[in-house]
């Protein structure tokens, strides 16, 4: 007789995440290769952006360990992917277009030092405004959340952007937008702050 076997017991993103994911953000120097938040070289084309922000609970309180990975296209607009085949934009060697990076311990603060990415050409040709894809992991949040981050300074490309489009509350789409300000070194700094759950939620996309 086959005995009966328990399930083994679920549970969500503790805090080993972090080493095993981030372990830089822990304290560790355990890889060769950190794919960390620093997505740009100094020969990386296009505007040098810092993207910062926090993430919000439904209380209003920063989450001080979360995990955010962020994927982007470079300044023509074409990602670091061999299945990106828009016509007439070239890759960059210099651009990663990926980065991983955790919200500090102690403000919550997370924070990409990135370039700012081109218009892309989706499916059936339909426009993009300039994005950032974001990914959210952390203690509670049972399944990773998917959003995205587009610029204040694009309000025009905004309009006719496929996604946003879709979003039928301004007032929702708003929750995407994250406004720019120049940074203490002059550099352009986009403010992106995630909210999981109350009146301003962020909106996240089921991918």
């Amino acid at each position: 007789m086959t005995p009966l076997l328990r399930e083994t017991a679920s549970q969500t993103a503790g805090p080993y995440v972090h080493i095993g994911l981030a372990p830089t953000a822990a304290g560790f120097a355990i890889f060769a290769n950190d794919f960390g938040p620093v997505l740009a070289t100094p020969e990386t084309q296009g505007e040098r952006i810092t993207i910062e922000g926090r993430v919000f609970d439904g209380s209003g309180t920063p989450l001080r360990d979360v995990l955010i990975e962020i994927w982007q296209a470079n300044a023509e607009g074409r990602y670091a992917h061999p299945a990106d085949r828009q016509p007439g934009k070239t890759g960059d060697p210099e651009f990663r277009g990926w980065g991983r990076g955790c919200s500090d311990f102690e403000t919550g603060l997370y924070g990409f030092d990135t370039i700012k990415p081109g218009s892309v050409t989706g499916r059936h040709g339909r426009f993009m405004a300039p994005h950032v894809n974001f990914w959210i992991v952390a203690r509670g949040i049972n399944l990773g959340l998917n959003t995205r981050m587009y610029f204040g300074d694009e309000a025009e490309a905004n309009t006719k952007d496929a996604v946003l489009n879709l979003i039928e509350w301004e007032s929702r789409r708003a929750t995407l937008v994250a406004p720019r300000s120049a940074g203490p070194d002059g550099r352009a700094v986009y403010r992106f702050d995630i909210r999981l759950q109350g009146p301003d939620e962020t909106v996240f996309f089921d991918v």
